[in-house]
């Protein structure tokens, strides 16, 4: 097996990054990866610099066991990990594939227990002892998964991590699985499981969020907050139904809210999620925080005077940081401070007087239009009113 001492080296923040995009951002409806599309979002995983990367479920077998034991052995800097049931045959394929670490997961809630596995909270703790002793007996790391840990009892999950972590299990899995929680009740949650379970055992929390109420990033910042020391992410906040915490929503985050140091490349985050939603099929939207083409784009009279003067009037963060920059829109909210700023960037001097006298044709004309001015059409309107 591969050597651990890699993920032992100390990290620039409170918290480390597991992205699971090969592995939960697949299971989004529709999604389907190709081998080398998985080889290279994992190479632009780690190259990003995330600690782990959840490779997918080997037990599916054919490709996707492919792909993990290829990922496994590509010689990546971060963790490699996979996904397994708490059935031993499956965590023998995670063994074959020679990854580090399995994370192996059951349902805690007393309604999946109940009714999707009809079975009883003995019989899941039965299983994660066993599967966890199992893994661990043939060199690989372990974290549980404790699915819809959300709507469990805090004494059972409680009960779960121990017995997992008796048999050499190292961190808890706390899955939001339908995206329940807001970031308050994040906060309290993963606060009281983090204090119950230092009483106990000395294992590890991390914040698996679902994204269904728009919540999956501030959750995994609630949960960073309050004691989870890992984080579930993928590209773009690919997953299954709205997603899961964006990768660079969270980091992005951590660093300019909260002010961790990631440790992160920000730069390579557009390139990773575009290539990702091309190869899952899906558009990265406009205005997608971190990624959108058309965040740094500013129509407003108000706010482009602002940006100007100084871009932090109206910029959370250094646009050249992840590979972007400011763009001045001529249209129909426009002032006249932004059509001289972008004649001049066209190498054209207007006066003042002139931009004010401009701005009621180019309202007109994005009107009718239904859209922003381009350049040339904008140059065609000064050329006229000023020649008039």
């Amino acid at each position: 097996m591969k050597s651990s001492a890699k993920t032992d080296t100390a990290t620039k923040t409170p918290v480390r990054f597991n992205d699971v995009t090969l592995r939960d951002g697949e299971q989004a409806a529709f999604v389907v990866f190709s081998l080398s599309e998985k080889l290279r979002i994992a190479q632009l995983l780690d190259d990003i610099g995330v600690n782990q990367i959840e490779a997918g479920i080997p037990a599916m077998g054919g490709e996707e066991k492919l792909a993990v034991e290829k990922i496994a052995s590509f010689g990546l800097r971060c963790m490699v990990s996979a996904w397994s049931r708490a059935v031993i045959p499956d965590i023998r394929h995670c063994v074959d594939c020679q990854v580090e670490m399995v994370e192996i997961s059951l349902p805690t809630s007393d309604l999946m227990i109940e009714k999707k596995l009809h079975k009883s909270r003995r019989w899941v703790l039965e299983s994660i002892r066993a599967a966890v002793a199992f893994a661990k007996e043939h060199g690989l790391r372990v974290a549980v998964g404790a699915e819809d840990a959300s709507r469990t009892d805090i004494g059972f999950l409680v009960e779960y991590a121990t017995a997992a972590q008796r048999e050499g299990a190292e961190r808890l899995r706390y899955c939001d699985t339908i995206g329940l929680l807001d970031p308050f009740k994040t906060a309290a949650a993963v606060s009281a499981l983090v204090s119950a379970l230092r009483e106990k055992v000395n294992i590890d929390v991390e914040i698996h969020s679902h994204n269904d109420f728009g919540m999956a990033t501030a959750n995994s910042l609630a949960a960073a907050q309050s004691g989870a020391c890992w984080i579930n992410t993928t590209l773009g906040g690919l997953g299954e139904r709205a997603g899961n915490a964006p990768l660079e929503e969270v980091a992005m985050a951590l660093k300019h809210i909260q002010g961790m140091d990631t440790g992160l490349d920000e730069s390579m985050f557009a390139e990773a999620v575009r290539y990702t939603m091309l190869a899952a099929g899906r558009e990265t939207g406009v205005d997608k925080p971190i990624v959108g083409a058309h965040i740094f784009s500013h129509e407003s009279g108000l706010h482009v005077d602002g940006i100007l003067k100084l871009p932090q009037t109206y910029e959370p963060y250094v646009p050249k940081s992840v590979l972007s920059e400011h763009r001045i829109v001529i249209g129909k909210h426009t002032g006249s401070h932004a059509i001289i700023a972008k004649m001049q960037a066209l190498g054209i001097s207007l006066s003042p007087a002139a931009a004010v006298s401009l701005l009621p044709v180019v309202r007109a004309r994005a009107i009718r239009n239904k859209r922003a001015l381009n350049d040339v059409e904008l140059a065609e309107l000064v050329g006229h009113v000023v020649s008039h």
